[in-house]
């Protein structure tokens, strides 16, 4: 399901949200080193930049031959591994916990990016409506590093680096499932555009985060944490004071 579109109009422009989308966007075609290239020829761009869960749980970067296990998933030579500066830090000087910030910033590839800044586009600029532009970049930030932890510590031994808005834009998909959950969203399924309660498409998305395969290298329980987090600060603020206006069209 993709969805394309919601009836759910805002107040302000949504000047935040138009920012986050060019920041990732900048980053990806224009600081990243292959933009057209799932995560790079060798990875080496994501080892010096993105969080790395084993290096943030120990607060030191990787070695080269520990990154070299990273990248091919399997253990290096003895020979690799006994090589002058084998041992020594791989991204020297790197701040292994920033990362988990400028991760949020980075992605795999182009349509991971499309994917997270549209859903970012759809549902953000209603949340940054209700909550006003300040407010709604810590909201987002936080949301991210909250999600970026909740991975790390479902596998704080992991040496892949972690990239993407994915669990920063879940927070803001939980908060609008609370605030908005009978605004109607225009959804792509299959070959068919439905309009759908978000109420139903927010659940059933995050329903599918809990099916995810192991080998998919997809950061579901960033995702999960990042919708908890974002539904736990919706509620904590209090329902949004307007309910977005029902169509006279059903909406499933």
């Amino acid at each position: 399901m993709i969805p394309l579109h919601d009836d759910n109009p805002t107040v302000h422009r949504a000047w935040a949200t138009l920012f986050l989308i060019l920041l990732c966007g900048l980053v990806y075609f224009f600081v990243q080193p292959t933009p057209f290239a799932s995560t790079g020829a060798d990875g080496a761009f994501e080892f010096r930049h993105a969080a790395v869960p084993t290096e943030v749980v120990h607060g030191r970067p990787l070695n080269a031959c520990e990154v070299v296990e990273g990248i091919t998933r399997q253990k290096a030579s003895s020979t690799m591994c006994n090589q002058p500066g084998s041992l020594a830090p791989y991204a020297q000087g790197k701040r292994t916990r920033l990362a988990v910030i400028s991760s949020i910033f980075l992605h795999a590839s182009i349509i991971h990016l499309l994917g997270n800044m549209l859903y970012l586009w759809i549902f953000g600029n209603n949340i940054e409506d209700r909550m006003r532009p300040l407010a709604f970049l810590i909201f987002f930030l936080v949301g991210g590093i909250v999600a970026t932890m909740a991975h790390i510590l479902a596998d704080p031994a992991s040496t892949t680096p972690v990239v993407g808005a994915s669990g920063a834009v879940a927070a803001v998909m939980g908060a609008y499932f609370i605030w908005y959950p009978k605004a109607k969203v225009s959804t792509l399924v299959f070959v068919l555009i439905l309009r759908i309660r978000a109420f139903w498409l927010l659940l059933v998305w995050l329903v599918l985060q809990f099916f995810t395969g192991s080998n998919s290298h997809v950061a579901w329980v960033a995702h999960v944490a990042g919708f908890v987090f974002g539904a736990g600060v919706a509620l904590i603020i209090g329902p949004a004071k307007a309910q977005a206006p029902l169509s006279s069209s059903p909406a499933i």
